[in-house]
């Protein structure tokens, strides 16, 4: 595939990014187009390694190795080396249902268990792969495809996130008719109101959209199935109802002074943001500021630099990003070993702006907040904070054990908890009737999505727990053909 020399003779280049001091300026996308001969050489990089793990989509260590989907990347890298944009395209759209979303916020598991990676840095697929979709919109390849036949079945999905869409988007080309139920205002899910602007512009999700209601698929939006019994008549008129309503239950942080003021869930900071900019800066009734705040981020996942980035863009006074595990090491440590996905130091886009603006990255590595410290109004000023260990106990498990003198205060204005999820929300569940599992996501029969009601599946983080949007879309598209298959022999 490629260049049967490429890997030995280019090196992996990525596209350039504007200047971090001019995009904390704006909420655009900071990563920049690639030229197309660049792109061709990085597709020549991809080498002929027989047996390619970088479409495997298996789990290693609890961890994606290889893309869920199985995208077909040889071939397009194979393509984009050639020339053949519009046949990569097909190629790509044959596997990945929003390439246009997986090429901008998706890890890549694909170049973690990339072959070329074991000795030198892996091939950017995730970059071509973001550049065919651009190119294939851009010059009219993605068009409205209307089933060829009606089934005559009616199919509620219930969540818009990747997971909704992508299970709706499968079921309406399978021929069924298909309305997405979603409680915001705008569809999307975690797409539009999880994610900034600036790694996902909200344009490219309302065209998918717009593209989806074209080939017949209706959205509804500012429903929430399951809210109570009322809202459950809406499925009545269904055949089949696929929840993928997504684990939004976040995890908490019980420590004292929890209750004081100004201490929120990262997920409703961001939410909040996107949604004033896509109302004009008119919207300010769920807007949290982080303008000239001391801003503590609790958690360093992606999340948690994504509320450093929006932070920065408000604005503030300072940031820094607590993370409770030990800081990665820069090469892969042993019992990391290739394909799994490797655990190693990275400098994202928000510890790149924050160091741009205030001279030092923002994380602060093996970190436990032990109290929230609230002035005389109640509004948290401080944070108490204690640095830990991880040893192994007699089992072999990882236990965190403080250490002793390491007490440190932080001195805060707003703190934003991104620790991730736990879980379902309980509503729609409950009032459905439905068996939930050990770690509260709706429970389905072993290795299918089918709960243990008739007509009823379940897919996505509603059903995994939270996980990639890759995985996300890899479910929905598994839920639509098991639900297929179920209305096929009614």
């Amino acid at each position: 595939m490629g260049k049967p020399t490429g890997f030995i003779e280019y090196k992996r280049e990525l596209p350039a990014e504007r200047e971090p001091e001019i995009r904390i300026g704006d909420s655009n996308e900071f990563q920049l187009t690639m030229p197309e001969s660049a792109l061709k050489i990085q597709g020549a990089r991809c080498m002929d390694c027989g047996v390619p793990f970088c479409h495997s989509g298996i789990m290693l260590n609890g961890m994606a190795s290889g893309c869920p989907i199985n995208n077909l990347i040889p071939e397009w890298n194979d393509l984009v080396y050639r020339g053949l944009w519009k046949q990569a395209y097909d190629r790509l759209a044959l596997t990945n249902s929003f390439p246009e979303f997986t090429g901008r916020v998706c890890p890549a598991p694909c170049e973690g268990a990339c072959t070329l990676g074991i000795s030198e840095p892996s091939v950017t697929i995730k970059n071509i792969e973001c550049a065919i979709i651009d190119k294939a919109f851009e010059h009219g390849w993605v068009v409205p495809t209307l089933p060829a036949y009606r089934s005559g079945k009616r199919v509620a999905v219930v969540g818009s996130g990747p997971a909704g869409l992508a299970c709706a988007d499968e079921l309406n080309k399978m021929g069924h008719y298909v309305t997405v139920f979603d409680k915001e205002d705008r569809p999307g899910g975690l797409l539009m109101y999880g994610i900034p602007s600036m790694k996902l512009d909200k344009r490219l999700i309302l065209r998918r959209v717009e593209l989806m209601t074209a080939e017949g698929i209706e959205f509804v939006t500012n429903t929430q199935i399951g809210k109570d019994e009322a809202s459950l008549e809406l499925l009545s008129g269904f055949d089949a109802t696929v929840l993928c309503c997504g684990a939004g239950k976040p995890r908490d942080l019980s420590v004292k002074g929890r209750d004081s003021k100004n201490i929120h869930f990262a997920l409703d900071f961001l939410r909040g943001n996107t949604k004033r900019l896509l109302d004009g800066l008119k919207n300010d009734n769920e807007f949290i500021s982080a303008k000239n705040k001391r801003v503590a981020v609790i958690g360093g996942g992606d999340t948690g630099t994504d509320c450093v980035a929006v932070s920065l863009r408000h604005q503030c006074k300072s940031v820094i990003q607590l993370e409770i595990m030990p800081k990665p090491p820069d090469k892969r440590a042993d019992g990391n070993w290739w394909p799994q996905w490797p655990k190693t130091i990275k400098i994202d886009y928000g510890q790149a702006e924050a160091f741009s603006v205030f001279g030092h990255d923002p994380r602060e590595y093996c970190k436990t907040v032990k109290e929230f410290i609230s002035d005389e109004k109640g509004a948290v000023k401080a944070l108490r904070v204690v640095t830990v260990r991880w040893d192994r106990d007699e089992s072999g498990r990882m236990k965190m054990i403080e250490v002793s003198g390491s007490e440190k205060v932080f001195d805060v204005d707003l703190v934003l908890l991104a620790m991730g999820f736990t879980g379902s929300e309980k509503e729609l569940p409950n009032t459905l009737g439905l068996e939930l599992d050990e770690r509260t996501n709706i429970k389905t029969k072993k290795g299918g999505y089918k709960t243990a009601i008739e007509g009823i599946f379940a897919a996505g983080d509603a059903r995994t727990g939270q996980s990639l949007v890759v995985w996300a879309i890899n479910e929905g598209r598994k839920a639509a053909l098991e639900c297929n298959r179920e209305l096929r022999y009614r």
